[in-house]
This record gives C-alpha cells, sequence and structure tokens, in this order.
C-alpha cells in the first residue's frame, strides 16, 4: 500500500539534506527530501525536480491549461494534457498504425498483439495488461470505491470512469474536432462524430439503415467499448450488453423457468435451459457460446467467426459468406449488362 503523503503548508519549508560521496571525491551533490519516510525518501540532483517533487506534498497546481482551466502541478502533465484539445498523437503502433497521446498507453496497447498479461491478482487469477487496470480490478474484491463525486455521492473503482462522470456536472467537452470545431465530453464520441467527415463508410463495406447500427458496428473495427460498468469497470460495445451484465451486480433474475422456478438474467439463458425440458438436441458454438436447434445452422454461423468467404463474383472478384447474398449481388450485375429500353 502506498504512503500517504504527508502535507506541508504554504509558510512551511521543506527540510534538506545534502548528499556527498563517502568516499570524498567531488561527484553531483543530491538534494533529498525528508517528507517520505527513509525507505522512500527521494534524492534530486536537479533542484527543478526536487520542486516538481515538493507539490505532491503542497498540493500547488501552477500549471494551468488556458482552454478549460485545469491546472497540473508539472509542466509535463500540462503538456501531456494539451494534447487532448489540439488532437496530437505521437506515439504511433507499429504494427497496426493506431496512435497514442502518452508512451504508456501505448506500452499497454502493444500487448493486444503480443497477448501479454503480465498483471495477474493473486486471489481470483484474472490477468491484465496493465497494472491500473489491476489495482482497480482489487476493489471488486475489497470493495473500496476511492473516487466520490461531491456533487452526487456517486463513487468509483476507476479514476478514468470517475473523470468521465464528473463531466456531467461540469458540462466540460474538452474532446475537440479539428475539423469542425464541435467538442465532445468523451473520446469514443468524437471518433464517432468524425465518421460524419469521413461520409460515414465502414472498413468492411457494411451498410446500415440506421446510424445507430452502424455505431454499434463501427466498434468492432475500432475496438471501442464506450459503455462502462460504474460497478467493476467492465466496458462493453453496445447498451444492450452492459445492461445485462449489470444484472450480475444487482443479482437480478427477470426470467423465471415455469416448469423447474430457475430464474436467468438474460432470455437467451432461459432458452437454451428450457431446451433441457424439452428434450430438444441443442447444437453451441464453441467459439461464443450461442446456441442453435440444427447442426446446419451451427455450421453456417461458425463461417461469421472464421471468416469464410466462398462465394466468390467472377465479374468483380467481391466474395460472400452465403450462396444467397452471392446471387443477390449477381443481380446488380446483371441489371447493369441488360439493354436500357
Amino acid at each position: 500500500m502506498e504512503e500517504p503523503h504527508q502535507e506541508i503548508t504554504a509558510d512551511e519549508k521543506p527540510t534538506l539534506t545534502e548528499k556527498t560521496s563517502s568516499l570524498g571525491r567531488p561527484r553531483k551533490s543530491k538534494t533529498e527530501c525528508n517528507f517520505s519516510s527513509k525507505q522512500r525518501r527521494k534524492s534530486f540532483i536537479q533542484k527543478r525536480n526536487l520542486g516538481d517533487h515538493m507539490r505532491v506534498h503542497t498540493r500547488e497546481k501552477p500549471y494551468t491549461c488556458e482552454q478549460c482551466g485545469k491546472s497540473f502541478g508539472k509542466k509535463r502533465s500540462l503538456k501531456t494534457h494539451m494534447r487532448i484539445h489540439t488532437g496530437e498523437r505521437p506515439y504511433t503502433c507499429q504494427q497496426c498504425g493506431k496512435s497514442f497521446k502518452q508512451i504508456g498507453t501505448l506500452k499497454g496497447h502493444m500487448r493486444i498483439h503480443t497477448g501479454e498479461r503480465p498483471y495477474t491478482c493473486q486471489q481470483c487469477g484474472k490477468s491484465f495488461k496493465q497494472s491500473a487496470t489491476l489495482k482497480g480490478h482489487m476493489r471488486s474484491h475489497t470493495g473500496e470505491r476511492p473516487y466520490t463525486c461531491q456533487q452526487c455521492g456517486q463513487s468509483f473503482y476507476y479514476a478514468g470512469n470517475f473523470a468521465a462522470h464528473k463531466r456531467i456536472h461540469t458540462r466540460e467537452k474538452p474532446y475537440t474536432c479539428q475539423q469542425c470545431g464541435k467538442s465532445f465530453k468523451q473520446s469514443g464520441t468524437l471518433k464517432g462524430h468524425m465518421r460524419i467527415h469521413n461520409g460515414g463508410k465502414t472498413q468492411c463495406g457494411k451498410s446500415f439503415a440506421q446510424k445507430q447500427k452502424l455505431d454499434t458496428h463501427m466498434t468492432i473495427h475500432t475496438g471501442e467499448k464506450p459503455y462502462t460498468c460504474t460497478e467493476c469497470g467492465k466496458s462493453f460495445t453496445c447498451k444492450s450488453s452492459l445492461i445485462n451484465h449489470m444484472k450480475t451486480h444487482t443479482r437480478e433474475k427477470l426470467f423465471a423457468c415455469n416448469q423447474c422456478g430457475k430464474s436467468f438474467t438474460c432470455k437467451a439463458n432461459l432458452m437454451n435451459h428450457m431446451d433441457g425440458h424439452t428434450g430438444t438436441i441443442v447444437f453451441i458454438c464453441d467459439q461464443c457460446g450461442k446456441s442453435l436447434t440444427r447442426k446446419d445452422y451451427i455450421k453456417q454461423h461458425m463461417k461469421t467467426h472464421s471468416r469464410e468467404d466462398r462465394f466468390r463474383c467472377r465479374e468483380c472478384g467481391k466474395s460472400f459468406k452465403q450462396k444467397i447474398n452471392l446471387s443477390a449481388h449477381m443481380k446488380l450485375h446483371n441489371a447493369e449488362q441488360s439493354p436500357q429500353h
């Protein structure tokens, strides 16, 4: 557990210790801060670094953002913060081209490609890509919610969720579109807005009649999970998934079996359970757990995971998972070739 920082008043000056070589040889002297315990005491060669460190104790924040008024104790923290407003992302992943504002975020992202999860919970064995995520997860075991909103009293496990929540009260919109100047509370909303400028095109060419369905589909490509559980911090691509997940915390079970009384949090699980009473043979997808009543249905469904595109158009080379979709597509070519009257 981290040792709490000792606070000092504005009039009080820190006691400093000059470190010199035990051998008497000339070397750069280090200035030591005595406000931490001896084991955790920090030393600094440059007074500027000591000054930055002392603000941990004084809570002084002299560096203020001119755009939103937020203040920081370190100049580099302000510089990093400014990237929210400028949209600058100087750290780029060499594997997929995705860019980030901070190098630490890039390092965490790289584990998506390597599959590395070096931070493991000692209580349940669950592993995480980042230490901060593990730290937040541990609070689901301890029940600790260190981030409390002073305006409404709601508490949070994660600092990020707390920061996003506060914008509901402050109406702060730090994420700005560089093309039209429109601002948003969350980075995910800005990403969705940017599709207006690129014509709303998807990366795979799939089309949707409703914008809401397009937005949900786009999360497959972006990896974005804008719906976050305030209880445990788990995120989801669509709102309905979050609503179902929340029932695991409230223990709410709305769907009850009328034969044995057993209850379930979602209708699909009840339907699977009912097959046990009716004797219906169920075929379960080993990739996502989806249940289907016919073997040919499960075979067809499995193609969505393997991305098997067996039906190819000879005219333009476009591929389809199902023959019926290819047939519908071919009508477009036939219509183009038909003589106009």
